[in-house]
This record gives C-alpha cells, sequence and structure tokens, in this order.
C-alpha cells in the first residue's frame, strides 16, 4: 500500500516537470510565430493550450484522490499541497503562450513586432523559456538553492520588461502597435513569475518554510510607462 502511495507522489511530480515542458514549448513556439507572422503555429499554440489544461485537471484529480484516500502529513502533505497551487501557476503559464499566440495571429500576415524591437522581444522570450525549464529542473531535483537563484533570470526579465516601455515612451510607433507591444511584455513579464511562484513552492516543500515574494514595484513602473506612452500618443489612459 505505501509503495503503491511513493508511486502517486512520483507521478505528481514527473506530471508537474511534464507541465513546465508543455509551458516552456507553448512560448517558445508562440513567440516564433509572432516574429514571423506564421499563422499556422500560431493556431497550433492556441488550440494546444488544452492539452495543458487537460493536464492540470489530471494532475490535479490525483493529487485530490490522495489526500483523500491516504491522508499524507509532513513533506508528503506539502507535496500533494504544493502540486495542487503549482499546477495553477503552470496552467496560467499555457494561458500566456496562448495570448501571444493570438497577437500574432490578430496582425497576420505582418508581425506584431516591428524589425527594431525583434531581438528584445526574442530575447524575452529566451528568458522565458530558460526561466521555465529551470523551474522543471527545480521540481525534479527539490533544488532549494536553485529555486533561490531563479530570481535572478527573473530579475533580467523584469530589466527587459521595463526597457520596453522606455522605448513604447519614447519612440514615435503606430498605436496599434504599442498596444500590443504592452500586451506582449505584460505576457512575457507574467510568465517568469508564474515560474518563479512554482520555484518558491518548492522551498516551501522542502523546508516547511515560505520565500517571501518580491517587491511588485516594476509592475508599477511598467504600467505607468504604459500610461505615458498612450498619453503621448493622445489616447486616454484609464
Amino acid at each position: 500500500m505505501r509503495d503503491a502511495f511513493h508511486e502517486q507522489l512520483d507521478s505528481i511530480t514527473t506530471q508537474l516537470v511534464d507541465m513546465t515542458r508543455l509551458a516552456g514549448s507553448a512560448m517558445a513556439r508562440a513567440t516564433t510565430a509572432l516574429l514571423d507572422a506564421d499563422l499556422h503555429l500560431a493556431e497550433d499554440v492556441i488550440t494546444g493550450d488544452r492539452t495543458l489544461d487537460h493536464a492540470r485537471e489530471h494532475l490535479d484529480g490525483l493529487a485530490i484522490d490522495v489526500l483523500a484516500r491516504q491522508q499524507p502529513v509532513a513533506t508528503d502533505l506539502r507535496t500533494v499541497v504544493t502540486a495542487l497551487r503549482m499546477s495553477g501557476d503552470l496552467e496560467r503559464m499555457g494561458d500566456l503562450a496562448r495570448h501571444v499566440a493570438k497577437v500574432a495571429r490578430l496582425r497576420f500576415p505582418n508581425s506584431a513586432v516591428p524589425a527594431s524591437l525583434r531581438a528584445h522581444i526574442l530575447q524575452m522570450g529566451q528568458v522565458a523559456e530558460l526561466v521555465v525549464t529551470k523551474s522543471g529542473s527545480i521540481i525534479a531535483a527539490r533544488d532549494v538553492a536553485e529555486a533561490v537563484n531563479i530570481e535572478r533570470d527573473d530579475d533580467v526579465m523584469d530589466d527587459l520588461h521595463r526597457r520596453l516601455f522606455t522605448v513604447l515612451a519614447t519612440t514615435e510607433l503606430p498605436t496599434e502597435t504599442i498596444v500590443d507591444l504592452t500586451l506582449l511584455g505584460r505576457y512575457y513579464e507574467r510568465f517568469a513569475d508564474h515560474a518563479v511562484s512554482v520555484a518558491r513552492r518548492v522551498v516551501y516543500l522542502v523546508t516547511g518554510e515560505y520565500v517571501p515574494e518580491s517587491s511588485g514595484g516594476d509592475h508599477d513602473v511598467s504600467e505607468e510607462a504604459a500610461r505615458i506612452a498612450l498619453l503621448r500618443r493622445g489616447m486616454p489612459s484609464g
């Protein structure tokens, strides 16, 4: 009976790692669709998001079954409880990749990203992939040290996010491009935030202690920059 229980716990971990791979693949393909104006790939990401949704449903069902039947305690209990929270973060990351793909679809046959910002958006996509890949490794190895260090990668994303809004506030671009890039910057930044949240939950799983949330000041800065960019072009800010 206990062997079956631990097999279920191992299965939960494996499914979480698989979900990080699905989320990372979705964002990688969404970024390619965005930059290359690839409608087929964008549609593939949008419809493929159901796979991640189903993965969450299956994992949550397994976790609830374990709670009901096995009544785990201590680290085993934390494994199940944190899995339920992680699956929500990972499912949301898939949604954000879908949002990126929808922007690509909206602007087809053109690219939503001007040539001057292609390298910047590509870098944001690469950082997003890196962070979710690391979160998968952290889950698999229960690596507390790496879970703490992943904040550095999120700092890179936050810096890219701020720089993007600086460009929007100081460069003449079409209104629809400003709106698209405002949304895209937010999608990539939030994707990385969810990956960091997953990593923080691994720290709790292993140690039983919560990692304090980092300051949300970057969100305030980016939103203010967006208002400035829109106001410069005569659009309402609210």
